[in-house]
């Protein structure tokens, strides 16, 4: 009898073990989110949500039902209702239809989990602003979801779906909308109802083309379309006017694309069959600053490339041109041209690695320049440091240029000349300047680009500030340690080149300098940025921190999304490893947004 009596005894152990099995969430968790209205369960290795999560802000909590007082910081009755649930990086094969016993939810995170479909009662959380649902198996999206009047940004990157509901045009609300790495072969035609958008990514899909409707997005800033198998691009995607970066790399068309876009400043056409470029087509792109047509099949440049008179970077690598037109260089804004692997004749080969400056001081010097009159040639000959201007640069191509000459300082001939000319490049570069000529704030009126590269500039004045109306600024390979705070002012600031100088950390002015796209810091000894303060910089499309003393790379750095190139090679940080950093900036940023804390 003793025996049976211990087998009873075990019986209930057993069945007590087989219940402590229910996911459970700590008390604490629990009783913090009543306060906070945020509950983080991120990376438990949960296989479902425990029942309590769904019915925090229902069931009575177990302090109410003790007799103890309370004080100001535990009144249970005084709970906030949850607004911010994180569960992402767990095991979650399903979400449970109890998910709408939460209706307060602004957020909620379900990325990187196992789902491979949603309850409809999703569509019962009406104040959802946030859905994160990317890195899951999701064959489909409920039509419920499309009901989610107050849902602003919806991700789905990373999962099987084939189609979007046509509903998804109601979601009127939406200005983010993530659908790369799926399987979509085309997308709802209502999809032009989304007005509010501003960026939508779909790339790494099977598109083969996109609906006109898409032309009805107007506030889009952002469109990625590569990696698909696009053969056109309709030309009423014009009609985007607030459109500033368009990705078609790796796709199939055979034209370039027509799109007079207004506010257009990247193209990417990458890895395409483009042949031709038609001038028509270039004189569109007013706005343009960088263009990607790397590996197509282009022959020649026509000689009207000079209408992209706002192009600072042109990448022709791995193309068939064997000709190029002297023309380029009268474009006053370009700073980098890549001609890698094109058959080009009559261009020495050293000559192509010294850069693009030579090269396109080569091309200008291939053009027949007009005699000037016999004014100016008089003026010319009067003061033998003028034969130094060249006037022509100055009032045909509005550049005031004196560069490689090892000059401790420029002569006052060549700003005398430059008065009441509405130059807009000065280029300085090369030389011994130990400081900013001071006469520059004399062009303030024009100048919108100065190279100050390779002198010896220990400090950068603060007129350079006056300068209003600066849109590049190069002063890479000097000796500076710091800018100053006014630079703040230079609104119309685009880019900046400060490699090869000794900043030991990230200019704090730079943070403040919101119109930035990019910021070339590599080869210093930079050892931390701030990635909170990044984030504000909403066009910086460009960071280079290579070369420089990083001992870690910060994770919410990937919650710089608008970043397209992200440079970090060279530094002493552990992680992300080297094969991260080797898959270019989208995996690194994803690495390190999965590694943020929670």
């Amino acid at each position: 009898m003793s025996r049976f009596r211990r087998v009873d005894k075990m019986d209930p152990l057993a069945g007590f073990r087989t219940e402590n099995t229910e996911p459970t969430v700590p008390y604490g968790l629990l009783k913090a989110a009543r306060k906070s209205g945020q509950l983080n369960l991120c990376g438990r290795g949960l296989t479902e949500v425990p029942q309590n999560v769904y019915r925090l802000n229902i069931d009575t909590p177990e302090e109410a039902q003790q007799n103890v007082s309370f004080g100001a910081s535990d009144r249970w009755w005084e709970q906030t209702d949850l607004k911010k649930l994180l569960l992402s990086s767990n095991q979650l094969t399903h979400l449970s239809e109890d998910i709408r016993l939460l209706p307060g939810l602004i957020t909620l995170d379900l990325h990187d989990n196992h789902l491979s479909n949603l309850p409809g009662t999703l569509g019962e959380l009406q104040e959802l602003q946030q859905l994160r649902l990317s890195h899951n198996q999701l064959l489909s999206l409920p039509v419920e979801i499309c009901t989610l009047k107050n849902l602003c940004s919806l991700t789905l990157q990373h999962n099987l779906l084939e189609s979007l509901p046509e509903e998804l045009g109601q979601l009127e609300k939406l200005t983010e909308l993530d659908l790369s790495s799926n399987h979509l072969k085309g997308l709802p035609s209502t999809v032009g109802c989304l007005t509010s958008l501003q960026k939508v990514i779909l790339c790494h899909n099977k598109l083969t083309s996109l609906p006109d409707s898409l032309a009805q997005l107007t506030n889009v800033t952002l469109l990625d379309c590569s990696n698909n198998q696009l053969t056109d691009v309709s030309a009423s995607l014009s009609k985007m006017l607030k459109l500033e970066q368009l990705y078609l790399r790796h796709n199939r068309l055979c034209h370039f694309p027509q799109l007079p876009a207004p506010a257009l400043k990247e193209l990417y056409v990458g890895n395409n069959q483009i042949e031709k470029l038609e001038t028509e087509q270039l004189a569109s792109l007013t706005a343009l600053s960088l263009l990607e047509l790397r590996d197509n099949k282009i022959k020649i440049l026509p000689e009207q490339i000079t209408l992209l008179s706002t192009l600072t970077r042109l990448d022709l690598t791995n193309n068939d041109i064997t000709i190029l037109p002297a023309s380029l260089s009268l474009l006053p804004n370009l700073k980098v041209l890549l001609l890698e692997g094109n058959p080009l004749r009559g261009i020495r080969r050293d000559l192509l690695t010294k850069g693009t400056n030579e090269l396109l001081k080569y091309l200008k010097g291939r053009i027949k320049e007009e005699p000037e009159s016999a004014e100016e040639e008089h003026t010319t000959m009067t003061l033998p440091s003028q034969a130094m201007v060249n006037v022509h640069n100055i009032k045909s191509l509005k550049v005031l240029a004196y560069s490689d000459k090892q000059a401790g300082s420029i002569p006052d001939e060549l700003f005398d000349a430059a008065a009441d000319q509405g130059v807009t490049t000065a280029n300085f570069s090369k030389n011994q300047l130990t400081s900013i000529p001071p006469r520059l704030v004399e062009l303030h009126s024009s100048l919108s680009d100065i190279n100050l590269g390779f002198n010896k500039l220990t400090y950068c004045s603060p007129d350079i500030t006056k300068l209003l109306q600066l849109t590049h600024i190069d002063l890479r390979n000097n000796q500076l340690r710091d800018l100053p705070s006014e630079m703040k002012n230079l609104t119309k600031l685009h880019s900046i080149i400060l490699n090869y100088n000794r900043f030991e950390s990230f200019p704090e002015v730079l943070y403040q300098v919101f119109s930035l796209e990019t910021i070339l810091l590599g080869n210093n000894q930079v050892s931390g940025v701030d990635p909170c303060r990044l984030i504000k910089l909403v066009h910086l499309s460009t960071l280079d921190l290579s070369n420089n003393d990083l001992l870690n790379v910060p994770p919410k750095l990937g919650l710089c999304t608008s970043l397209r190139c992200l440079s970090l090679e060279g530094n002493p940080f552990r992680t992300p490893r080297t094969a991260i950093v080797a898959r270019g900036t989208d995996a690194v940023l994803e690495y390190l947004r999965s590694r943020i804390p929670t």
